[in-house]
């Protein structure tokens, strides 16, 4: 009996190869954008926070800047005016773990036009202004906070639709809610004011609720990437050594 002839070694395919080649170039390819999007956001967090220690600007000054197309968002601001109470505007949002509501309340300028303010948050049940008389305020009042640019649609196809009758807001559609407030559109400022935590009459609404904490994950998924990478060129690697290894064809 004569003895079985080892396998010839074959040597990989030019589609094996072209195959290690692209996914290669993608998975370094992905660590290389994530990069350069940590780069973009570490610059943008750097903005942010140069931003929230800035001294307050007066609002016709953000209204200018939102007019040249210029970022406003989280610029610290001034602005006096009256509170139309009557007309709030509710907010559907969670704060430290309760639900309830923002209160966005129109503040009424010297120059007759309308602000919306999002003056904080009120637990559930604190969704009528009955329940928390003491907080609303009247008089004139100067408000310091946060200028947060009005959105130009519905955010996702997974936010629910306003629910205008009831007075409950899923996203902050400026125009709906100056018309269900009994507004003039035109007279609304194109824009809205997250006031600060200076504290209210009985604590509600709970000012300063703006969310500035910006995820930023961009090394650990460059690292996932390259690590990837690193990973492929190393089975690759074991292959071809393996490969050489191997005793040749008889």
């Amino acid at each position: 009996m004569t003895d079985a002839k080892a396998a010839p070694r074959r040597a990989p395919s030019v589609f094996t190869a072209a195959a290690v080649l692209v996914a290669l170039a993608i998975l370094v390819s992905l660590g290389t954008w994530q990069v350069e999007r940590l780069r973009w956001k570490e610059g943008l967090l750097a903005d942010i926070a140069a931003r929230l220690a800035a001294p307050a600007v007066p609002l016709a000054e953000i209204e200018a800047m939102a007019a040249k197309g210029e970022d406003i968002e989280y610029r610290r601001v001034a602005a006096s005016g009256v509170y139309d109470n009557s007309r709030e505007r509710h907010f559907f949002a969670t704060w430290r773990g309760l639900t309830g509501y923002y209160v966005y309340t129109p503040l009424r300028l010297a120059d007759g036009r309308d602000l919306f303010v999002n003056r904080g948050f009120v637990p559930y049940d604190n969704k009528e202004p009955e329940t928390r008389m003491q907080g609303q305020l009247t008089g004139e009042r100067t408000v310091n906070g946060l200028a947060r640019a009005r959105l130009p649609g519905k955010p996702s196809w997974a936010v629910p639709d306003n629910d205008v009758a009831k007075n409950i807001f899923y996203w902050k559609d400026l125009d709906v809610m100056a018309s269900s407030a009994g507004l003039d559109k035109a007279a609304v400022v194109p824009l809205f004011v997250d006031a600060d935590d200076t504290p209210n009459p009985k604590g509600l609404p709970v000012g300063g609720v703006t969310d500035v904490n910006l995820p930023n994950s961009h090394l650990q998924y460059a690292v996932t990437w390259y690590g990837l990478a690193a990973t492929l060129v190393a089975i690759v690697a074991v292959a071809w050594f393996r490969r050489r290894g191997d005793p040749p064809a008889q």
